[in-house]
Formats: structure tokens, C-alpha cells, sequence
């Protein structure tokens, strides 16, 4: 379920998130948001991550999970031979 927050909006066009907020999203100075609109109304406001972090991220819980395996196990089982071998 959607829940709402009020937030301020101060002389510069800045808004100011309440930080119990901030806290809970893991938003931090510096992070970009991204908005979402339809007309003249907003509809969300979204944090920006970086594609080679949650690549990243995937690539560990893969690996801590076995579900991966080396350049030479997987040309081995495919017959491709690598350069120097």
C-alpha cells in the first residue's frame, strides 16, 4: 500500500525530505532521484541506482549461492579452447 509524506519545497526549488525518510529509502546527499509525472501532477519519485552496482550485487548472491563457475570449467564443458592452452 502507497503511503504519503509531506515534504517542503524551500526559496531555491529544492525539496526537503524529512529525514526519518531519507533514512528508511537510503537516500543520501549527493543521490540522483528520478521523477515521474503525468501532466502537471507528480506521480513518483524513484532513486537512481547504478546498473553495474545491482549487476554487481547479482553477480555475488549468485556466486555465494553456487550457482556460478569459471572461464576454464565452462570452455571445458563446451569444447572452446582458450588462447594459451
Amino acid at each position: 500500500m502507497a503511503s504519503v509524506h509531506s515534504v517542503k519545497v524551500d526559496t531555491k526549488g529544492r525539496l526537503v525530505i524529512p529525514q526519518p525518510l531519507r533514512l528508511a529509502l537510503g537516500i543520501e546527499p549527493g543521490d540522483t532521484l528520478f521523477v515521474e509525472t503525468e501532466g502537471d501532477r507528480v506521480l513518483r519519485y524513484a532513486k537512481a541506482e547504478n546498473p553495474f552496482d545491482v549487476l554487481g550485487d547479482l553477480a555475488l548472491a549468485e556466486y555465494h549461492a553456487g550457482r556460478t563457475t569459471n572461464l576454464r570449467d565452462f570452455a571445458a564443458e563446451h569444447d572452446i579452447a582458450l588462447d594459451g592452452e
